[in-house]
């Protein structure tokens, strides 16, 4: 619908503004069910991997898949399943091995993770550079969520399915762990099920966001909205719902802002969900740096 201004231009509403990109272009409406379905699966890793205190570990896996993206690529091209099967074997791979050292040596996960992620960007790198193309370096680095076709919409609903019932599963003690993990180590398996199980969840998850953000933004969808929910929700499941409305607002005003000012739709997605975060570190109810240092009055009697 069209209204008048003041000199008799016609100019667009907001509802044709909001909604009419997604109504008019196929492209636009894959993006947004591309970004959708990821938040559903990626997020609440998010929320846990913040509580475990591995939002820096779960950047460091989302460089360790690029290797395998990178040797699939050389072979098969910008193949959906060659990518989906390189990265998620190069993140498995990385992971045991940094679990594998931690447990047989005297240095923690964190440096043996970060070792393994700086040799496995290099190693991703180099082999990309033997094609001597920018543009695929450009493409498997930031990605293009404004490209998803039905078969990757297809690969990332199924990644998405599959998170959420693996998460439903390792709830409870990816719940314990948080709260008393000795208590869970001394309950026998539950501690190397759950473990190796969240490193599961965060490699699909980072293999999903990374067919559509890119290696360099996946990790954004799911830190993001994790940190700025708890600046709003004091329970668990306050947390998860308020991050994955959050999530979901910041991929649809991103992708917006990509189509009105020519951005690349990545990057927007994530500035976007970064604004929310930042938004929140300040105006926030939950420890809000506002709520912080200017209290609410509470009624006296």
């Amino acid at each position: 619908m069209k209204v008048l201004s003041g000199a008799g231009r016609v100019q667009p509403d907001m509802n044709s503004l909001l909604f009419s990109p997604f109504s008019e272009y196929v492209f636009m409406q894959r993006a947004l069910i591309g970004s959708l379905a990821v938040c559903l699966g990626a997020v609440p890793v998010g929320i846990f991997m913040t509580l475990r205190r591995m939002s820096l570990t779960g950047d460091a896996m989302a460089h360790a898949i690029l290797p395998g993206a990178a040797i699939a690529y050389l072979l098969s091209g910008l193949s959906l399943i060659g990518l989906t099967l390189g990265g998620l074997a190069a993140g498995l791979v990385v992971a045991a091995l940094a679990g594998w050292v931690a447990r047989s040596t005297h240095l923690k996960e964190d440096t043996s993770l970060a070792a393994f992620y700086l040799i496995s960007l290099a190693l991703g790198v180099l082999v990309i550079s033997l094609k001597h193309s920018n543009i695929d370096l450009f493409h498997l680095l930031f990605g293009n969520i404004l490209a998803l076709d039905n078969a990757a919409l297809c690969l990332l609903a199924s990644i998405s399915t599959i998170s959420l019932l693996l998460m439903a599963f390792l709830y409870r003690p990816l719940v314990i762990e948080c709260v008393d993990p000795s208590f869970l180590r001394r309950s026998g398996n539950a501690s190397s099920i759950a473990h190796y199980g969240f490193l599961f969840l965060m490699v699909i998850n980072l293999v999903a966001g990374f067919h559509a953000l890119g290696t360099l933004m996946a990790i954004g969808i799911m830190i993001l909205p994790a940190a700025a929910a708890r600046f709003w929700a004091k329970t668990l499941d306050g947390i998860l719902i308020t991050s994955v409305l959050m999530s979901f607002a910041g991929c649809y005003v991103g992708l917006l802002l990509s189509f009105y000012f020519d951005l690349p739709a990545g990057p927007a997605i994530v500035l976007s969900l970064g604004i929310v975060y930042i938004s929140s570190l300040f105006i926030g109810l939950n420890g809000g740096l506002f709520e912080k240092h200017y209290p609410r009055r509470h009624l006296t009697g």
